[in-house]
């Protein structure tokens, strides 16, 4: 019996270890890290623990953006939704926003842009009414 114990137990360290292994290369990690002029030398324990920590917030992040995008039921993850799903989190929010890219403010790619001088040819004025566009038109003076 005691047999089976150490079995059961050799098989899940065995899936612990799969579970902690780095989805990045540790090589990338240890030349970003060495980018900061501060670090000179980098533990192999910092170095996975990072490479992990990475990992699980990338996760986290990639889930809270989901949710997003399930809400405003899209099948593709934007940078808007990563904004959203950031300033949702407020410790996410205080040191990445400032690093995601702001983005466009353009529609999106498949819908024509729609620009607000062709809206207003849709409806008819009222009688007696003139559109305040044509109050800021450059006049043109004609030459006799």
């Amino acid at each position: 019996m005691a047999e089976a114990v150490e079995v059961v137990e050799i098989e899940e360290e065995e899936e612990t270890r799969e579970n902690l292994k780095s989805v990045f290369p540790l090589s990338r990690i240890k030349k970003i890290m060495k980018i900061d002029p501060e670090i000179n030398k980098i533990n192999s324990e910092a170095l996975h623990l990072i490479s992990l920590s990475t990992d699980l917030f990338l996760q986290f992040l990639t889930e809270k953006s989901t949710r997003v995008v399930l809400e405003k039921k899209r099948k593709t993850i934007k940078l808007e939704h990563l904004r959203i799903a950031a300033k949702r989190h407020q410790p996410t929010s205080d040191f990445l926003l400032d690093s995601l890219p702001i983005p466009e403010s353009n529609p999106s790619v498949g819908a024509a842009p729609q620009k607000r001088s062709e809206s207003h040819l849709e409806k008819p004025l009222p009688v007696g009414t003139r559109r305040i566009d044509h109050f800021f038109k450059k006049s043109v003076v004609e030459e006799s």
